[in-house]
Order: C-alpha cells, then structure tokens, then sequence
C-alpha cells in the first residue's frame, strides 16, 4: 500500500572518508547513513536535489527506497550543513516501526503571539525553549508543537505544563523534572534607554570648580616669584 509520505530514492556507498564525500558533494550526491536498532547501519548516497524536495516537504517521516528496494519508513535523524551556505552536507537517518513509538525532538512554534495583550502594549516575546522532547508512534509526530500565546500579559511566563500536547503525542522530560519546570515563552516590559544618572553630571561639575579653585590659587604664587 502506497504512503502520503515523501520518498527518498538512495543507492548503496561502499567507498568513505572526507575526500569521498567532497568528490561525492561536487557530483551533486549527498552522502548519508541509515539506522537501525540492533542492526548494523547502512552508508548510502542520494540526489541532493531529491534530498532538498523531501526535506522541504516538513515531514517527520520519510520512506527510505535502496536500490528500488520496498520502502522503509525512517525519521530524519540529523542534518549536517554548511555553516555559512547552509548547503546539506550529510544526513543522518533511523529506520522506524510504524507501530512502535519512538522519542524524538520537534520544534516549538508560537502561535498568536502579534494578538497578545503583552506584545501589543510593546512587551517583547520570547520563546525559550526551542525544542521538545516528545514519544508517539512515527505516524503520530508532529512538524511542530504549537503553542498559543495569544493571551500572554507583560511579565507573564508560560511553561510547558500549560501547553496541550497534540493528539498522539506525550511531553517528556529529565528525571526528576516536572512540566511546571520547563519554561517554554516569556513577555517582559518594553525595553527603555537608560538616561545619565544626575550624579554623575554633578561630579563632574564638582571636579570642574575644584580645578578652577586650584589654577586661581596658583596665579598668586607665580607673581611673588617674578617681583622677587
């Protein structure tokens, strides 16, 4: 039975290093590795531009074909790029079981925020934790975790117990850390310029008179020398 998800069409890569992979990147391929629990992982190669179309789509899961073999669903792992072009370099992938859940990290989305009392009063809104840690079936991952924040007041802080977590999905945490303790978006006051503190204008007034007093007391001193 055919799949919505995005396929990705690889070939198997026997041959490795630095110098393999720049040669590979210069033909258009981008080098990759496929795993899988228990079993050993597989190096392969792929169309950039194919990679790029099916990273693009936003899919938490893609179906991995080798050598036109069956697709196996895999989640994106992890993508190395550039860090100046931002060009994909590597990717890293985890063959899956569609009927076993899995952990894994999913962006934070703020939703509403240009609707909050907070925002709208010249609060500045901002998220704090940029990724989550979530558990649910491979078909159940979200592209995002969107949070509404639509209500937020200057000062007010939102935190991950406040969050409803989609359909499917469960939030986990660190052990001994609870929901509460997860700051995920925060309001604080407008930003304002400080002024010069008035003590420090009168210091230098101060300083002013003080080398004035001392240049007055020493004319005198320098008319004695010159009658004598």
């Amino acid at each position: 039975m055919a799949s919505d998800r995005p396929t990705l069409e690889v070939e198997e890569r026997t041959e490795f290093g630095s110098r393999t992979s720049r040669r590979l990147r210069r033909q258009g391929l981008i080098p990759g590795v496929v795993y899988s629990g228990g079993k050993e992982a597989r190096a392969f190669k792929v169309d950039a531009r194919s990679a790029r179309a099916a990273l693009a789509t936003g899919s938490a899961l893609l179906d991995l074909k080798f050598n036109g073999d069956d697709p196996q669903p895999v989640l994106v792992k992890e993508q190395q790029r550039h860090p100046v072009r931002g060009d994909l370099l590597h990717l890293d992938l985890l063959a899956v079981r569609l009927d076993k859940p899995i952990q894994a990290e999913v962006p934070v989305e703020l939703v509403g925020g240009d609707d909050a009392p907070g925002v709208r009063q010249g609060g500045i809104l901002e998220l704090i934790t940029h990724q989550l840690e979530i558990e649910a079936l491979p078909t159940d991952i979200p592209e995002t975790i969107p949070v509404d924040v639509s209500g937020m007041e200057i000062n007010d802080t939102l935190t991950l117990a406040e969050v409803v977590p989609p359909e499917g999905v469960t939030f986990v945490t660190a052990e001994g850390v609870e929901l509460s303790d997860i700051t995920i978006a925060t309001i604080t006051p407008p930003r304002v310029a400080e002024e010069p503190e008035p003590e420090v204008e009168e210091e230098a007034e101060l300083v002013g008179e003080a080398e004035a007093e001392g240049e007055a007391e020493a004319e005198p001193e320098g008319d004695e020398s010159e009658s004598e």
